[in-house]
């Protein structure tokens, strides 16, 4: 008998609030989130707006006893832990977190509770490795001498009485714990008991939806029942803007306020996207468990794809490689194909669409090869409008999108205040109820990887 994989939670954390009401509320509702950057000072970049999480606390999403681990935890590990809180509240379940109600019988065993998150670059807190990296100044051998950074003084030195003395010595005890990309899943699994299959997968913005495919397969071989399953970023860091610049990610925005007049999905002439911090968590059951415990089910999970393209690329506009659209091609075809369903049956697409010009293209590349005159009849869910590029965790929080609109039978408003091509329908349109049966959800990394699934309504 088919273990069929179901998705009961959904726990997202992005701009548009904690939760999924918000981001449903908000995406129906046609409402950008993108705006100044607040959380540190972008005056010395080009691209100032991007995703905040407003009013977000880790501490107010663990049990009392955890909340001494929020000092070891970065903001993408704390993402992961409010994402998972919401996911559980949202599928109804009783996990360890609930140990102060002994009275509430935990609904799986931990060993049949898997763990899958995807984690991207950490920038580690720039005051706590400033304040380490001010003690680190001295002569270097054979240069000059002076009082500014030495390499030779931030690794360890030996004093006169051989004590070993250097600028990361001044690092907290702990500092490494809190930017290990494995943390995210670590504190998740603890916090909620999750002893099954666990691991941590970074792929950049490829990594959501690898964490998925591989929670259901997980499920499929019987080694677990139930998979927390997504991924969580901030890209919102002094390293983080620094990063998408050097690479021609972020959108110089001038002026501008509002960030929704920015992202520009498929538009050739769009200037960049915009960086954010978020992501989701999704709980992924076996359907008979599910079922059995009167679960809620939102969609079930019927296809998954991946597929590496021979090189990463950085694109920079129509010229992107064909080797990356190849590859996601592949990657399409490979999770319809496990669906057991052809490119006619689908109805929607969550596009990953991130106003990227060179990223959009080797997308629709990739769109076009698969569905060829069909594409502009298939409507498509964009995400990065209202959220902004939120990396790892991007890709959750377009499968949740995804998910909302099988299990309410509506597409949510789509924001775009460009000009995309009419070979593809990602112009600005409003909430409609839509009679969808399959959505696919796709994204894919600069590092060549790409990854695709097929989300089935449930009937």
């Amino acid at each position: 008998m088919p273990r069929d994989v179901l998705i009961t939670g959904i726990g997202t954390v992005s701009a548009l609030g904690v939760g999924v009401q918000p981001l449903w509320d908000g995406m129906c509702a046609g409402r950008s989130a993108l705006g100044p950057i607040r959380v540190l000072d972008p005056s010395g970049f080009a691209s100032r707006l991007g995703g905040e999480v407003q009013g977000f606390a880790a501490k107010d999403y663990v049990p009392k006893s955890y909340r001494k681990a929020v000092k070891v935890m970065a903001r993408d590990i704390e993402l992961a832990v409010g994402a998972a809180k919401v996911a559980v509240d949202d599928a109804g379940l009783v996990t360890r977190s609930h140990a102060d109600t002994p009275e509430r019988t935990p609904s799986y065993e931990a060993s049949r509770m898997g763990c899958h998150i995807g984690a991207g670059l950490i920038s580690a807190e720039t005051l706590e490795l400033a304040a380490a990296q001010a003690t680190a100044v001295g002569d270097e051998p054979g240069g000059a001498q002076g009082e500014g950074f030495s390499l030779r003084h931030w690794g360890t030195v030996a004093t006169s009485d051989f004590t070993p003395k250097g600028g990361m010595d001044n690092l907290p005890p702990l500092w490494m714990l809190k930017y290990l990309p494995n943390m995210l899943a670590c504190h998740v699994t603890i916090i909620h008991g999750c002893e099954g299959p666990s691991n941590t997968i970074t792929c950049a913005e490829a990594s959501s939806l690898l964490s998925l495919g591989e929670s259901r397969r997980v499920i499929e071989r019987g080694d677990a029942d139930l998979c927390f399953s997504g991924g969580a970023e901030s890209k919102l860091s002094l390293m983080g803007l620094i990063r998408a610049e050097f690479t021609g990610r972020a959108a110089a925005t001038g002026d501008e306020v509002d960030g929704g007049a920015i992202v520009r999905p498929f538009d050739p002439e769009a200037p960049g996207t915009l960086l954010a911090e978020g992501g989701g968590i999704l709980i992924l059951e076996e359907s008979h468990a599910a079922r059995a415990r009167g679960a809620r089910c939102y969609a079930k999970l019927s296809g998954f794809g991946a597929a590496q393209s021979a090189t990463g690329y950085l694109p920079t506009g129509d010229d992107a490689p064909a080797a990356e659209s190849e590859a996601l091609e592949l990657a399409i075809r490979s999770a319809l194909r496990d669906a057991g369903v052809t490119p006619g049956d689908i109805q929607a697409v969550s596009s990953h669409a991130l106003g990227w010009p060179g990223h959009d293209a080797a997308e629709l590349r990739a769109l076009r090869a698969v569905f060829g005159d069909r594409l502009p009849s298939i409507e498509l869910i964009t995400t990065a409008p209202f959220v902004g590029d939120m990396g790892a965790g991007h890709g959750a929080v377009q499968v949740a999108a995804a998910a909302l609109a099988l299990f309410h039978q509506t597409l949510p408003a789509r924001l775009n205040r460009g000009s995309p091509p009419s070979s593809v329908r990602a112009e600005s349109a409003p909430t409609r109820p839509a009679a969808l049966r399959h959505v696919l959800v796709l994204s894919s990394a600069i590092g060549g990887q790409n990854a695709a699934a097929v989300l089935s309504r449930i009937v």
